[in-house]
């Protein structure tokens, strides 16, 4: 079955305000939505830029 998928640009900030408040919910629920958070951004900053965010 194939997944639908959305495409969203959002600043650093706006990333890191929703794992902020992904981090109020139980770490069961959540801890796979910020791998993929983290592992899609990564690959979309610089590593200078990671410090940052």
């Amino acid at each position: 079955m194939k997944t639908n998928t959305i495409d969203l640009k959002l600043d650093i900030a706006e990333v890191n305000l929703i794992i902020k408040a992904l981090s109020e919910r139980p770490f069961r629920e959540v801890y796979e939505l910020i791998g993929r958070i983290h592992a899609q951004s990564s690959n979309q900053l610089k590593p200078n830029e990671l410090g940052n965010a």
